[in-house]
Formats: structure tokens, sequence, C-alpha cells
């Protein structure tokens, strides 16, 4: 199933979405436009603010400002990166140099400072005090993921609800209130309300669970990073943290010493999560995560923007990239 497909009943949004990006992106100091140009032409998927546009238009939406939020949702994610590039001292995403690589981690930190501006400044106009305050609530608890995770680094005594917490604030946060928003635009009553934006926690949650996955069974080409780029920043991941539950003592040493140092045999790494089920019980996580969020718009009227949500649900874990 290819993600891209998924968006054909969104496609006029989709590219109002892209319109608005162009717009908002337009400085008059050019760096900021130059560096936000190549994060925003970088490939990227762009499934949280697909997100928001399938269930604004699921739930009945009509008027514009869905491309306007949509846009911040993809604005935040970008300002996100950036940061998390210069932190993790990283050279490569979705296959190109990052930003920090090419211009510097001053530029990229200052360029993420003004997309986090650019996209409050964008909410105001919504005239939405909801979706403000979801958004605005969202980017606090995504910085405290960021920190929770930072912590985390090099501590091989990390526990699973430890690293789901992270996982829930640093990623599956901007996916839930993508998916609020995209309700509260619609007028939706609280019941859809909620379950748009539990289906959002669980989608992104099942999401960064794959990416685990594919860190240690993905190829770097088609990943668009550095294969085991999580373990060598110290990351102690699900998969990780998993062959510290099960595998033998010498396995557990072995993990324990890689997230401690971020310098290990990466093949016997690999051979260490091979020999237990390690990728197994992360994808079966991941299938869990996915059932949830597809029990959550069960309450959705029926629409071919409902089956493609659906359709998102096994995309999200059926990925290899």
């Amino acid at each position: 199933m290819n993600l891209p497909n998924l968006m054909n009943p969104i496609a006029d949004d989709m590219k109002a979405l892209d319109a608005v990006i162009r717009e908002r992106l337009n400085s008059e100091v050019v760096l900021i436009r130059t560096i936000g140009e190549y994060i925003v032409g970088a490939g990227g998927k762009r499934m949280r603010p697909a997100m928001l546009l399938l269930i604004a238009n699921a739930l009945g939406y009509k008027g514009t400002h869905h491309h306007l939020l949509a846009g911040v949702v993809e604005f935040i994610h970008t300002a996100t990166l950036l940061h998390d590039d210069v932190v993790d001292e990283s050279d490569l995403r979705r296959g190109r140099s990052t930003a920090n690589a090419v211009y510097g981690n001053a530029a990229s930190v200052l360029v993420g400072d003004y997309l986090y501006s650019r996209s409050f400044e964008m909410m105001v106009e919504t005239q939405s005090m909801r979706a403000m305050a979801i958004l605005s609530e969202a980017t606090t608890i995504i910085a405290e993921g960021e920190v929770l995770q930072l912590l985390n680094v090099h501590d091989p005594d990390v526990s699973e609800e430890r690293y789901m917490q992270v996982v829930r604030y640093k990623t599956a946060k901007l996916f839930e209130a993508a998916a609020q928003v995209g309700a509260v635009l619609s007028g939706a009553s609280p019941e859809l309300e909620q379950a748009a934006a539990a289906y959002g926690r669980h989608i992104g949650t099942a999401f960064q669970l794959i990416d685990d996955v594919l860190d240690y069974s993905g190829d770097a080409e088609a990943l668009g990073k550095n294969v085991g780029d999580d373990l060598r920043e110290g990351k102690p991941t699900l998969p990780l943290i998993r062959v510290m539950q099960v595998g033998t003592p010498d396995e557990q040493q072995l993990i324990k010493s890689a997230i401690e140092t971020g310098d290990a045999d990466f093949e016997a790494v690999a051979r260490a999560i091979a020999n237990t089920d390690a990728v197994d019980y992360t994808r079966k996580a991941a299938d869990a995560e996915a059932e949830l969020a597809l029990q959550a718009i069960s309450v959705f009227p029926e629409s071919e923007y409902k089956k493609t949500l659906i359709d998102f649900c096994a995309a999200a874990v059926q990925r290899n990239h």
C-alpha cells in the first residue's frame, strides 16, 4: 500500500497546502527562504497535515482554514526536524544532507524558531481559540518529549514505559493534535473530536514503532537516513529494550554497552536483535496501536475520507521506509 496514493481524495487540498507553505516561507530574509525550501522540498510524507485534511473532510468541513492549519502542522513538524538534527548531530535525513550539515547549526536552529513563530502567526488568523489551544499545548508537549529523550540517551536502564512516554510526547502528540484540530474545525461533537484525537495518537505511536523496526531491518537508501543511527546516538528504542528484557546475558551486555557508548559492532547488535523476538515484538506493538486507531474512527460517518483513514492504519505499519 503506497502512502502517496492514499492522498488522492485530498489531492486538491494538498495542492492548496503546498501553496500555503510556499507563501508563508516567502521571507525577505533569503537564508530563511533557502533553508525552508530545502527542508520542505526534501520529499517528506506530510502525513500529519494530510491527517488534519482527511479528518476535516470526513467530518464535513467546508471552509478553507484547514489548509492554513495543515500548514501550521507542517511548519511545527519541520521546526522540530531542524532542531532534532542539530541536537542529534545528524547529517542525513530522507536520503539528503540535513539542513545543519549544509547550512550550519546556528542557521538551522534560528530557521526552526522562525517556523514556530510563523506557525503561531498563522494560527491566530483562523481565530479558532480551540485550535490554538490544542496546537500550542502540542508544541509544549513535543518539547517535553525532546527533553525526556535527551535524558534517556546513553541510559541502558530505560524501561519500556519510559520509552513509550517519549514516543507519545515527541512523535504521537503532533499526529493527535492534527487529527483533533481537523475535528474541531468541522464543529464535531465531543465524542467525534475525542475519537479523532485517539486515532491520531495511536497512528503516531504505530508510525514511530515501525521507524524503530526499520532502523534495524530497513536499508539506508529506502529509509532515507543512516540505518542504525538511533543506536549510534545512544537512543534506547523498543527493539533494543526488548533484547535487554529477553536476550542472553551476553546479548544484554552487548546492547548495554552499545547504548552507553554509541559505539558498537552494528552487525553483532543486529544479530542479537535477530536472535530474539525484538523486531516481531515491536511490530506487534505497532499493529496493536493501528488496531486501536481503527477502532477509534468506527464512529465516523461513512465516506471516501474515512476509507482513506482506515487504509492509513495498514499503510503506517506495512511501510518499508
